[in-house]
């Protein structure tokens, strides 16, 4: 077995806690547990972890106050917040505390896993963003926002450029569609995940030989996307 990380996960609803730490064991990362702000942030600083799990609403010290102490104290180990509020405001407030990415409850393990994954491989190492790309008979030019298709003129919007961009750079992977709405769409114009859905469906026609039938940009089912090609 290949331990994926060692992750520190900060809840205090125990049914939870244990839920989630089973199912990250399963999946080969070594889980430990606090159940308060304090404890938490006592371990978060006397220990390395590859990750932390923190939820918002905790007993002693919130998770957004657990989040702010590390980061002034230079710690920059990624995190991961939870919480059962779904307000836009309170992903900003996250976010603009020091979080790496924003759950809202209830969720499923496999949109954790996801959001796990990319937020490691985004922190471990800086990768050169991609210039240009070319799958079937696609070909893609995006720092000239340049599509053409059968060597014509593709026409594509500067947020599908994006789109696309993000989806071919974490080809093979889940994309989560509060991923895209983060990395494409701006918090000020509080976009809905229907967004999402409504510019991938526009994107198909325009790149895939059979839109409901899609091989490139594949539906995951209650998660989000991912890119094959």
């Amino acid at each position: 077995m290949v331990l994926k990380g060692k992750i520190l996960l900060i809840e205090d609803e125990q049914v939870m806690a244990i839920a989630l730490r089973d199912g990250l064991e399963s999946e080969n990362y070594a889980v430990e547990v606090a159940s308060d702000g304090v404890n938490g942030l006592k371990l978060a600083t006397g220990n390395t972890f590859d990750l932390l799990i923190l939820d918002v609403m905790l007993p002693k010290l919130s998770g957004l106050d657990v989040c702010k102490q590390l980061r002034a104290a230079g710690n920059e180990v990624p995190i991961i917040m939870l919480t059962a509020r779904g307000q836009e405001l309170d992903k900003v407030i996250g976010l603009r505390s020091g979080a790496d990415d924003y759950i809202t409850k209830p969720f499923s393990l496999l949109e954790l896993l996801a959001r796990i994954e990319a937020v490691m491989r985004r922190t471990s190492k800086p990768s050169e963003p991609l210039e240009t790309y070319e799958f079937g008979d696609i070909w893609l030019d995006f720092r000239k926002h340049d599509a053409r298709r059968n060597n014509q003129p593709l026409e594509l919007s500067p947020r599908e450029f994006r789109i696309l961009q993000f989806l071919i750079s974490h080809r093979g992977e889940v994309v989560t569609r509060d991923q895209l709405l983060d990395q494409v769409w701006s918090y000020d114009s509080f976009p809905m995940t229907r967004t999402v859905d409504t510019h991938i469906a526009k994107l198909r026609q325009k790149i895939e030989d059979a839109p409901n039938n899609p091989r490139y940009l594949v539906t995951i089912h209650g998660v989000g996307y991912k890119f094959i090609g």
